[in-house]
């Protein structure tokens, strides 16, 4: 299972990024296949794997993890950024793809590669109450700061909130679905939620950029090592003193060890904050992460 994954991954990964040399699709392909992937698939899985979940308290520690990253990402790439003299626009780009990972994307069929079916709803959780709450918030109000716009208020993010497709799924996942549907449900929301991992890598594919800003290496490769190496360890870290254990803390650490969110350097592009910095963070953060991600799955057994 995880060598098919994996080679599935690498496969529309390489497929997208031919299509985008080659320009076979159109321009803007890779934004409505996104449109799929979030209003289709991502609810889908939500869906499916969410009334299989048994809350307990140990879940307030999965979803503690990816705020105590975000307050040791920000923290961490404050300091740096002074020390190393980063310009503004790279310490937002670095604030954004450090603190923002590709926990549904690339997270949610790479738990079920690696650590197993039956972890999906953690990853859930992470993802839902964790990653998409912080770019909703902190992510919208890193944006503002330092591209000069007006801050976002609290409706503005409570509406952006709203309006995201599998918080919707999420909140019937808890109340309305049951955890043993019918067949006919329980085969078309398999089949939909399987589209999500060769639908997700190509558009990632079809969206990264490789191409390396020699001038801003310096906070590339700080970007890179805290996004692929430290915050992970932190998470690890973190696992027993949160009294997680097994497949909840395994899929914790994978989901922390995620790449740069494709929507975050997206986001920072659309704003002119460090435009080539930021696909590159996404870009080699992604190809990074085939390498890291089964080494954080192993270590995080314990």
């Amino acid at each position: 299972m995880t060598f098919d994954a994996f080679a599935l991954v690498l496969a529309m990964l390489a497929l997208g990024y031919l299509f985008q040399r080659l320009r076979v699709l159109p321009g803007d392909a890779a934004q409505t296949l996104n449109l799929v992937v979030l209003y289709v698939c991502l609810p889908a899985a939500v869906l499916r794997y969410v009334p299989r979940l048994h809350l307990e308290p140990a879940l307030l520690g999965v979803v503690a993890v990816p705020w105590l990253v975000l307050g040791a990402t920000a923290l961490t790439v404050t300091v740096l950024s002074r020390w190393l003299r980063f310009r503004r626009d790279e310490t937002a780009v670095l604030l954004l793809t450090v603190a923002l990972g590709n926990t549904s994307f690339l997270g949610y069929p790479l738990t079920r590669a690696l650590v197993g079916e039956h972890a999906l709803p953690y990853a859930v959780v992470y993802d839902q109450f964790g990653t998409f709450l912080a770019l909703s918030t902190f992510g919208l109000w890193v944006l503002a700061h330092y591209s000069g716009e007006h801050r976002p208020s609290l409706r503005e993010m409570a509406l952006r909130v709203a309006k995201f497709p599998p918080l919707w799924a999420l909140l019937a996942g808890f109340t309305l679905m049951p955890a043993q549907p019918p067949h006919w449900v329980e085969s078309g929301l398999q089949r939909l939620s399987d589209a999500l991992l060769p639908l997700a890598m190509l558009t990632i594919g079809l969206s990264v950029r490789l191409s390396l800003p020699r001038d801003e290496l310096k906070p590339l490769a700080t970007g890179l090592a805290l996004k692929l190496v430290a915050m992970p360890a932190l998470a690890l870290l973190l696992m027993p003193l949160l009294g997680l254990q097994g497949p909840m803390a395994r899929t914790t650490v994978l989901e922390t060890a995620m790449p740069p969110m494709v929507t975050a350097g997206a986001l920072a592009i659309a704003h002119g904050l460090a435009p080539r910095l930021a696909a590159a963070m996404v870009g080699y953060g992604t190809l990074l992460s085939l390498l890291t991600l089964p080494l954080w799955a192993q270590w995080g057994t314990g």
